[in-house]
């Protein structure tokens, strides 16, 4: 046991050593590594894989506390694993002509479970949201090629396009309408080989909703990973009788020694929308500095047209936020953020700071 438990924990640094692999995007920009490497998921988020737990002890963590043999890897069995996520914040936010606000709340409660039916090969998943309230946001089976260079999806799915990032609010996210508080039911057919990526999902296009019409929604990405620099296209069309969306963008990422950059440019045309239907454009600029092992500081620019036929109508956000994760599986967030937009819109002039604890396995 003690034996398995020095394998487990060197994985990851012998893996640092030798892949480009796969994890959450700035921490893959960071590392070199694909979604895939630390989530079940191939296109990440949700439960993390034996890799993505060692790493979480040994590579994310300021202190790795010994647990002897107990090494927590997330297999419960050679058949079956399980995970979770647990956000909880202390949020203040000031809105202009108004009293401010603070508060305390659970912003999502998560269990993760998969059933490896065919170890490799074919393998169930279900992510459910317990709390605040009790959700099911993805519930899929995925069966891979002998070789692991494809794979069909078929269910309730996060959707892909673009980074798949922490940030559900992000303004890129918005204006797209695909995050991961929107999966919708359909299949997804993926392809991996070498530095390539690239996948292709049709679905029902009413975020998980029931079907009302004939029409159906086509997402799709294609990527180009190298290790300390990738690059990707996305493409979104919803056929919808409220009027078709499409959705393009550009997605970037890159290591400049401690600190890694996402850069993500999104376009959409909405005619669903009406009478604010129209062209939109979303930007979205992010630099992560390592200080120091279980230490980071982000820094996000974000900017939003909301109609590109108006004028005078943008927005800008900028963001602070530092992540410490002092012990495995326990990450502590505080940041600060500002909006600026049109004078006549208080909404757009937030200021906000909060806490959050951050707890998965």
């Amino acid at each position: 046991m003690r034996t398995r438990a020095l394998a487990y924990l060197s994985l990851p640094l012998l893996l640092l050593l030798t892949l480009a692999a796969h994890a959450e995007p700035y921490l893959a920009v960071q590392t070199g590594f694909k979604c895939g490497q630390c989530h079940v998921n191939p296109t990440g988020g949700g439960e993390r894989t034996v890799f993505g737990n060692i790493f979480a002890q040994t590579q994310l963590a300021a202190h790795h506390i010994d647990t002897g043999d107990a090494v927590w890897t997330g297999e419960i069995s050679r058949f079956l694993s399980v995970g979770g996520d647990l956000r909880a914040q202390a949020q203040f936010t000031k809105q202009p002509g108004k009293s401010s606000t603070d508060d305390f709340d659970v912003e999502q409660g998560r269990i993760y479970a998969s059933a490896n039916v065919i170890p490799g090969r074919l393998y169930v998943y279900l992510d459910e949201q317990v709390a605040p309230t009790s959700i099911n946001r993805e519930a899929y089976a995925v069966y891979w090629s002998k070789d692991h260079d494809w794979y069909v999806k078929g269910g309730q799915m996060y959707l892909p396009f673009g980074f798949r990032l922490q940030d559900q609010s992000a303004l890129v996210q918005q204006i797209t309408g695909i995050n991961m508080t929107a999966p919708d039911q359909g299949v997804e057919f993926g392809v991996e080989r070498g530095h390539w990526d690239a996948q292709l999902a049709i679905s029902n296009g009413t975020a998980a909703g029931p079907e009302v019409d004939h029409g159906k929604q086509y997402s799709g990405q294609l990527s180009y990973v190298e290790s300390f620099w990738r690059v990707g296209l996305a493409a979104n069309f919803n056929n919808a009788a409220a009027g078709n969306k499409t959705a393009g963008g550009l997605f970037a990422g890159l290591r400049t020694g401690p600190v890694s950059w996402l850069g993500q440019v999104d376009i959409t045309d909405d005619k669903s929308q009406a009478p604010l239907a129209g062209r939109q454009l979303a930007t979205l600029l992010e630099a992560n500095w390592r200080i120091a092992q279980g230490h980071n500081l982000k820094l996000t620019h974000e900017y939003v047209d909301p109609n590109r036929s108006v004028h005078n109508d943008a927005q800008t956000r900028y963001s602070v936020v530092y992540e410490l994760t002092p012990i495995q599986y326990v990450q502590i967030r505080s940041g600060f953020r500002y909006s600026d937009g049109i004078p006549q819109a208080p909404l757009q002039h937030l200021k906000i700071g909060f806490v959050e604890l951050h707890g998965f396995f």
